[in-house]
């Protein structure tokens, strides 16, 4: 879905659904306090937010497990698989799966290390330990209480914050700010050059960090592109796509998991001829493009990098210490 409009102010529409809001909220606090979270034998860090849609989870996760790997651990990444038909526990196997069966994210997370998607997040733990997982990095999953985190990030969207602030469905946050805040370790405050949208005091400095466009991308400076997305916040990709100093000629945003048809992609190639331009993605989005069409579209990666490292390090070290003892 994509966030509607009226989530990003508080008008008429967000007052008429807080009744609503108010038996979600009190759904997720119940699921919460009955859940028996299991304990893995290994570090469970996970990383989630508050909104619906995307905040920049999956690129954080991919700098954890680069953090991970550089201290010769075996990381293996746990993921729902939203967007697959699988329910796991399964190991994502990008020469075999599609998006369609384990989700785009999963296949963009295997790329980099072991992979798993689980809807019963402990069995997912489970199966990865058994795989030979010595820590595990959780892609979402904040709000579900099946399994024990060792070390919880919140990431946020600096340019969207918080939305209204309200609960869905009168708003954009899976839970109230106040109680996930309290259950985090850390916020990640993504940052893309975006004015930043308010947000409510923090009880710590936040990890400041932002997207990094790769070399291939860099490239694109100059260049007449067409840009679509099938992402939580759209608008953040096509912001990098004019950063990076293209010529931004026509944008195209569709649902966040949106599975592409092989016609919807020649259109916007079409399109993009028409204008004398490259039609561009984001990973995310190319893992759900049809084979036949990968090859007409230039993808556009990024990696995100945290202004003080350190700051992630000392987490880390923290979290990895108690573990150990």
């Amino acid at each position: 879905m994509q966030a509607p409009e009226f989530w990003t102010h508080d008008g008429v529409l967000a007052h008429a659904l807080q009744p609503l809001a108010w038996l979600y909220g009190a759904a997720g606090r119940l699921r919460r306090a009955t859940g028996r979270p299991w304990q893995a034998a290994v570090p469970v860090i996970c990383v989630g937010n508050l909104v619906a849609g995307g905040a920049g989870k999956t690129p954080t996760a991919l700098a954890l497990g680069r953090a991970l790997a550089r201290r010769g651990i075996a990381l293996h990444f746990l993921s729902r698989g939203h967007g697959g038909r699988l329910p796991g526990p399964v190991r994502v196997d990008p020469a075999r799966h599609r998006s369609g069966d384990v989700g785009d994210e999963p296949l963009l997370l295997a790329a980099a290390a072991p992979a798993w998607i689980a809807r019963d997040r402990a069995a997912g733990a489970r199966a990865a330990i058994a795989g030979g997982a010595q820590a595990i990095v959780m892609d979402d999953g904040f709000q579900n209480p099946g399994l024990a985190k060792d070390l919880s990030l919140l990431v946020i969207d600096a340019a969207y914050g918080l939305g209204n602030g309200r609960v869905h469905p009168a708003g954009p946050l899976r839970e109230p700010a106040g109680m996930g805040l309290a259950r985090a370790d850390a916020v990640v405050l993504l940052q893309s050059g975006e004015r930043p949208a308010p947000l409510p005091a923090l009880a710590r400095p936040p990890l400041t960090a932002r997207l990094i466009p790769s070399a291939d991308a860099l490239a694109l400076r100059g260049c007449r592109v067409l840009a679509f997305a099938g992402i939580g916040r759209p608008q953040r990709f096509f912001h990098t796509v004019r950063e990076l100093g293209a010529d931004l000629v026509g944008q195209q945003a569709f649902p966040d998991h949106h599975p592409y048809r092989e016609d919807e992609i020649w259109r916007l190639v079409e399109t993009a001829r028409d204008l004398d331009a490259q039609a561009v993605t984001t990973a995310k989005d190319a893992m759900r493009l049809p084979p036949g069409a990968r090859a007409m579209v230039t993808v556009i990666d990024v990696a995100l990098a945290f202004d003080r490292p350190d700051d992630l390090d000392h987490l880390l070290d923290r979290i990895l210490g108690a573990c150990r003892g």
